[in-house]
């Protein structure tokens, strides 16, 4: 899909040149060095042509990905078509996107730089660091005409201040380019459970939605990050460094996801201002929490340890920013095969050296289903994911929306609420769940009401469901 031409559109580059080119005499003004790899002092900088020929070189590889996704949040199973953008790595048409574009697709479509629409399949995953992997579905014909490619760059040399451009189709608009310059190039957010693994670039370019997917490309033309997040009208956005993208979507070809170890360790920086504390160590990084029932629980790991080395590797998260890279050691431990642990303990750095054997990660979200009959949605619990739902019940069924008028709303269902038993029946799995509700619609002769032992925010409950009236049959009719 080619990019659209609106009138003002050079004025308005040619503004963003002059803006540009003011910034960099302010930076030689100030004798401040200018960024690596930038021309002389007093060299004229011609960014039309560095624009087009990085707008040459990438917009090629560049592909509009248009899933069909499946929605569960309002309490029944629907369907939409979202939009994204993705970047080609390798001409037999390997696209590194986010995950958050393809998530729950049931259907993919990819529009190329030809204006060409072809089938996509997922290669792999990997939520925890937002990366997709798609392989397009190419007609015959083209199996001997390579696509298009972009080039991966080197996103550990860039400087806050160096210019960068994201490319993709804002908005499920055509191809379009923005112009910006790196302002952090290690920023922390990985606050929240699927950001723990990154550092990531922060820019203003404008990434809005619809960027997701696409690259952020220095002024040669290569990718140093995938856009992922945007704040709306704050000039602000992120972009998963290239390095880290390139290393998932390796471990994703290899072997069809990016497989974790789990220990059961939190960690936390040794000089933390998020929360104000301040431990007097040199190195290492601080056990913060340890998961019950995990293996570092069960080999003796405690809260307040002060973690050195981790099967070999020395660890070191003086600051929030070298958090991700102890969690991706942590992360990389071999499955199964016992790993020593150097700790320091207590006020007078007791030296211990602990064998803990690494489990399998298992999925950040579990599975949903669509309860027809009973107007709710459901889902697995996962001790990986929503930590709140898997403290009162480690396993087993929780509602994930019940539909506004419907048999499970009048019943007084709520969505978090776990489902402990059906029919007195006990629920530990989603299978347990799906048996039980199968079965229970399937028996013609019972009355038409179930009774539902729930757990909300850690109280049991009784409700008695009543599903004798079929309310998708008769909004049909």
């Amino acid at each position: 899909m080619p990019s659209s031409r609106r009138p003002g559109s050079a004025a308005a580059l040619s503004l963003a040149a002059l803006s540009i080119a003011a910034l960099w005499l302010a930076v030689v003004a100030a004798g401040e060095d200018p960024p690596a790899g930038a021309p002389p002092v007093g060299t004229p900088l011609d960014f039309q042509a560095i624009i087009a020929e990085a707008k040459r070189r990438v917009f090629p590889a560049l592909v509009f990905v248009k899933p069909i996704s499946e929605s569960f949040s309002s309490g029944e199973r629907t369907r939409q078509e979202v939009f994204g953008s993705g970047v080609i790595v390798r001409s037999d048409g390997l696209v590194v996107t986010n995950h958050h574009v393809v998530e729950n697709a049931v259907q993919i479509n990819c529009v190329l730089y030809n204006e060409k629409q072809v089938p996509a399949r997922i290669v792999g995953i990997d939520p925890e660091t937002d990366l997709a992997v798609l392989r397009l579905e190419l007609p015959a014909a083209w199996k001997d005409t390579p696509l298009p490619t972009a080039e991966w760059g080197d996103a550990v040399a860039i400087q806050e201040g160096d210019f960068v451009m994201a490319l993709g189709s804002p908005f499920g608009f055509s191809r379009s380019i923005s112009l910006g310059i790196v302002s952090n190039t290690r920023r922390y957010i990985g606050f929240a459970s699927r950001y723990k693994y990154s550092l990531w670039i922060q820019t203003d370019a404008a990434i809005n939605p619809g960027n997701s997917g696409g690259p952020l490309v220095d002024t040669q033309g290569r990718i140093i990050g995938i856009n992922t997040l945007g704040v709306d009208a704050a000039g602000i956005g992120f972009a998963i460094p290239a390095p880290t993208a390139r290393r998932v979507a390796e471990r994703i070809l290899a072997d069809g996801e990016y497989v974790r170890a789990w220990t059961g360790i939190e960690v936390q920086a040794l000089n933390d201002f998020e929360h104000n504390t301040f431990f007097p160590a040199e190195r290492g990084v601080k056990v913060a929490a340890v998961e019950p029932d995990s293996p570092a629980d069960r080999a003796g790991v405690e809260s307040g340890d002060l973690l050195l080395e981790a099967g070999g590797a020395r660890v070191d998260g003086r600051y929030v920013e070298d958090l991700p890279g102890v969690r991706t050691v942590l992360a990389d431990l071999p499955l199964g095969k016992p790993c020593r642990l150097q700790l320091l303990r207590g006020a007078a750095g007791e030296s211990l050296a602990i064998d803990l054997t690494p489990e399998r990660k298992g999925r950040l979200e579990g599975e949903d289903f669509d309860c027809v009959r009973w107007n709710m949605t459901v889902k697995e619990i996962s001790r990986f994911g929503d930590s709140s739902i898997a403290f009162h019940k480690a396993s087993g069924v929780f509602v994930r929306a019940v539909k506004r008028v419907g048999n499970a709303a009048e019943a007084g269902i709520a969505s978090n609420d776990i489902l402990v038993a059906l029919d007195r029946q006990p629920v530990n799995s989603l299978a347990d769940f799906r048996r039980l509700y199968e079965s229970l619609l399937a028996d013609s002769q019972r009355e038409k009401k179930v009774l539902l032992e729930v757990l909300r925010r850690g109280n049991r409950r009784m409700l008695v469901l009543d599903y004798a009236r079929d309310r998708k049959k008769e909004e049909e009719e």
